[in-house]
């Protein structure tokens, strides 16, 4: 028997056998995207794992050239810059010591010294001090005093936080405990801390310098305006130790004269300027003060002096607290110390950049400067030369350049080994590794 089709059932037959096909294949790139995604997604995560792991490597290295660094100073070999481990690559982003960070074309790398900005825990640092903190008004200042001491010193400042809207609080009357604290200090906002360093990487990135056309607000003038974070500490502590762990002596105390002449002498003092460098000591109130009254009358040498300084106090504290290392801060920072200001900064800075063979001391202080024992009396109480707490602001991708993260560390040296006090997750910030990195980590 015949059986015959006619066209309109072949035409709804190949219809039907299109959509099914259409169907399917449909199906199959929905999958196949599917699965693409999950691979891409899994990709990602190994590639933030590894970021992760990298990061953890790099911050056991760190306190490996920590533990094995001369005590009190930063290791010169911490400079690094896409240091691979297995498949990740990371980097240390520190500061620049001397260079105006708007000159960079990238980033600084290295670790950054902590007793190289100025301690709001320390109780020489007066309202005076804080006020000639860039940014840092009269206001902020009687509130970040008034927060860390022990009792209300402000009763007005006080009142302000009951009446917050959101939820109010008590001003802690204790010391801060972190220095992202002061987001809770009455009068503080994010703009203050943070500047246009929208990712707290001390370098001008093209979205701080654009004016308003991405967050943060910026001015466009081609300057890195830093918040108050770049300049303010809470970690930075000194051992009042020489770097054998043996107690310094005190310079003051006529007690300990005796183990002051035995110091001279390893220096071959001659005994005819013996007896006026101790008198000289005697009479003095700090470290700086002593080796200026012994330079002005001809007794002490610099070279002498870099000798015996880290053996030397005018304190019986176990630790010396806020201290800021001359030989690290910055313009900014030298600038709020007593006696130095902003009138004598920019020459430190300059004389330490172009003598970087005489940073062995507080000494160099004099040259760059002229110093009374009136002047080193004021500012000698602010200073060190030392630093013993570091941070390691780490950043690292995995394979591919993919799987960004970045954590901060903070390494305290102060007690011996280095140990880890604190740690912050800072990936939400954003890319912190400047354009050109940004090209590298894209032909990984």
């Amino acid at each position: 028997m015949n059986l015959r089709v006619s066209n309109s059932e072949k035409a709804s037959v190949l219809i039907i056998v299109l959509w099914v096909s259409i169907g399917l294949v449909s199906i199959a790139l929905y999958f196949g995207h599917a699965m693409s995604s999950e691979l891409q997604a899994s990709a990602n995560t190994v590639a933030a794992t590894e970021a992760d792991m990298a990061i953890e490597g790099a911050a056991r290295y760190v306190s490996n050239v920590l533990a094995n660094a001369q005590p009190g100073y930063i290791p010169e070999n911490l400079h690094c810059t896409n240091i691979a481990i297995g498949n990740a690559h990371f980097w240390i982003i520190g500061r620049a010591t001397n260079n105006l960070l708007t000159t960079l074309q990238e980033p600084a790398w290295g670790l950054v010294d902590e007793a190289a900005k100025i301690n709001i825990n320390a109780t020489a640092v007066t309202k005076t001090v804080l006020t000639n903190v860039p940014n840092l008004t009269s206001d902020i200042a009687d509130a970040i005093i008034d927060w860390r001491s022990t009792t209300s010193s402000n009763t007005s400042i006080s009142a302000n936080y009951s009446t917050m809207q959101t939820s109010a609080y008590t001003s802690k009357h204790a010391p801060f405990n972190t220095i992202d604290e002061l987001r809770l200090v009455t009068g503080m906002d994010l703009a203050t801390l943070y500047g246009e360093d929208a990712n707290l990487n001390g370098f001008l990135d093209p979205n701080e310098d654009d004016a308003d056309n991405l967050p943060p607000f910026d001015n466009h003038d081609g300057h890195l305006d830093s918040g108050l974070l770049e300049y303010l500490t809470i970690y930075s502590r000194e051992p009042n130790t020489d770097t054998n762990g043996a107690l310094r002596v005190n310079i003051t105390t006529r007690a300990q004269q005796a183990q002051l002449r035995t110091l001279l002498q390893q220096q071959s003092i001659p005994q005819s300027k013996m007896n006026s460098v101790l008198a000289q000591s005697l009479a003095s109130s700090n470290v700086l003060e002593m080796y200026i009254r012994n330079v002005n009358v001809n007794q002490l040498s610099e070279l002498d002096f870099a000798a015996i300084e880290p053996s030397i106090t005018t304190s019986s504290s176990n630790f010396l607290y806020g201290l800021v290392n001359i030989n690290t801060a910055s313009e900014q920072v030298l600038a709020c110390i007593p006696g130095i200001g902003s009138n004598n900064a920019p020459a430190i800075v300059s004389y330490r950049e172009s003598n970087p063979s005489r940073i062995n001391s507080i000494a160099w202080l004099a040259h760059a400067m002229n110093l009374t024992p009136q002047t080193a009396r004021t500012i000698g109480q602010y200073i060190t030369s030392r630093s013993y707490q570091f941070t390691a602001d780490i950043a690292a991708v995995g394979e591919y350049g993919r799987g960004y993260k970045r954590i901060k560390f903070v390494f305290d040296t102060s007690e011996g080994l280095p140990k880890i006090i604190y740690r912050q997750d800072l990936t939400h910030l954003g890319w912190a590794l400047g354009p050109q990195a940004r090209e590298v980590a894209s032909t990984l």
